[in-house]
């Protein structure tokens, strides 16, 4: 008799939260719909905002009727990805959504910003494996991300908080404040 573990499907088990193997027949079927539907949504946008936005509603979990992103836009699955009203994201917003991508309100992303959910073991032998997993991100209200910054797997930014450009952002950061650097630091807090 199967264990648990074995009778469960990668794409269950990423969505748990526990190891899994990204070469599955299934999640990469659901990988290619992404990318094509993303490819869909370039030729959209250029079309009218509303057909590019009719797109990204088949292509995320949930996306608010005013929210606009400049493509390109690059996702694993996109179906893990929740945007707030008012958001907004410049050219080449990459959102590797192997865990839940939570974008608030009003939410601005300058250009090529990266929010990044995987995560890879550091034992060389799971690495053989080819495991490897992924932990929330969550960006809180009114929150502006500065162009090349990354996010990376695990981390909440509070809401109002300023992320400098070209910072890369390892580990919480809270309301109200601006961060800046590799790794972001929160440099002064900001008026609520």
């Amino acid at each position: 008799m199967q264990t648990d573990r074995k009778q469960r499907s990668q794409r269950e088990r990423m969505e748990a939260g526990e190891a899994y193997t990204a070469d599955d027949e299934e999640l990469a079927l659901a990988t290619r719909r992404a990318y094509l539907l993303t490819r869909k949504y370039e030729t959209s946008y250029a079309e009218s905002a509303e057909a590019g936005h009719k797109v990204l509603e088949e292509l995320l979990g949930s996306v608010a009727p005013d929210v606009h992103i400049k493509p390109p836009l690059y996702v694993d699955y996109g179906r893990y990805i929740t945007i707030g009203a008012g958001s907004f994201a410049n050219f080449g917003l990459v959102a590797l959504d192997v865990a839940t991508i939570t974008i608030g309100k009003n939410v601005k992303l300058g250009s090529n910003v990266q929010l990044l959910t995987p995560t890879h073991p550091l034992e060389p032998a799971l690495r053989l494996q080819r495991l490897e997993g992924g932990k929330p991100i969550i960006i809180g209200d009114n929150v502006w991300i500065g162009s090349g910054a990354m996010v990376l797997a695990g981390v909440t930014i509070g809401e109002n908080s300023v992320i400098g450009a070209g910072s890369v952002v390892t580990k919480d950061i809270p309301p109200n404040v601006l961060a800046l650097g590799n790794p972001a630091r929160v440099v002064k807090p900001l008026p609520e």
